[in-house]
């Protein structure tokens, strides 16, 4: 029996990947609330269904 679990988060710099960011200036986004985020301990992670949710309202601007 194989079980598959989804990831739900992801890193910022991959969250910035998506949007043509780099590393740097995509930490500088999420400092400033522009890519969601949720700290767990020293870890920021980006919730994939948040981050669908924001690009959602972009395009629908």
């Amino acid at each position: 029996m194989s079980t598959t679990h989804e990831v739900l988060v992801m890193t910022v710099p991959e969250a910035g990947a998506k949007l043509g960011l780099g590393r740097n200036a995509a930490y500088e986004a999420a400092a400033r609330g522009e890519i969601p985020t949720i700290r767990i301990g020293k870890l920021l992670k980006v919730p994939k269904v948040a981050f669908e949710r924001m690009l959602a309202k972009v395009e629908a601007a």
